[in-house]
C-alpha cells in the first residue's frame, strides 16, 4: 500500500452511519418541468459534508428519500476519489537498445535532410 502524502487531505470514512452524522441536509424546492407539484414540496437536497467541504445537490427524483439516497451515493463516489493516493512513479532510465535505436533514427533524419539541400557544383 502506498504511503500517504502528509499534505493530502485525510481519508474519509465512507460507512452511511459516519456521513449520516458528518453531513449537514438541507431540503429545498427543486426548479423545472412537475407543475404545481415542484413548487409545493421541497424535494430537492443539497448536502455539504463538513470534513471535506465538498458540496452535493440531488434534485432528481420527486421524492426527497430518493434525492437522499441519491445525493449520499454521490457523496461516496466523491470521498472515493478524495481518498486516491496515486502511486508514487519511479523514474527509469532508457535500455541502452532504446538509446541506440533513438540515435540510428536521429542519423537516418540528418541523411534526409543533408540531401535535401543545393546539389554541390551547381552555384
Amino acid at each position: 500500500m502506498a504511503a500517504r502524502d502528509p499534505q493530502s487531505p485525510p481519508p474519509y470514512a465512507l460507512d452511511r452511519d459516519t456521513l449520516e452524522r458528518e453531513v449537514e441536509i438541507e431540503a429545498f424546492r427543486s426548479t423545472g418541468a412537475g407543475g404545481q407539484h415542484v413548487n409545493k414540496t421541497e424535494s430537492a437536497l443539497r448536502l455539504t459534508h463538513l470534513p471535506s467541504g465538498v458540496v452535493l445537490v440531488a434534485r432528481d427524483s420527486r421524492s426527497q428519500h430518493r434525492n437522499r439516497e441519491i445525493a449520499f451515493e454521490r457523496l461516496v463516489e466523491r470521498l472515493k476519489r478524495l481518498n486516491h493516493v496515486p502511486r508514487k512513479r519511479v523514474a527509469t532510465k532508457p535500455t541502452a537498445a532504446a538509446r541506440k535505436r533513438r540515435l540510428e533514427g536521429k542519423k537516418r533524419l540528418a541523411v534526409k535532410k543533408v540531401t535535401r539541400g543545393k546539389v554541390r557544383g551547381d552555384e
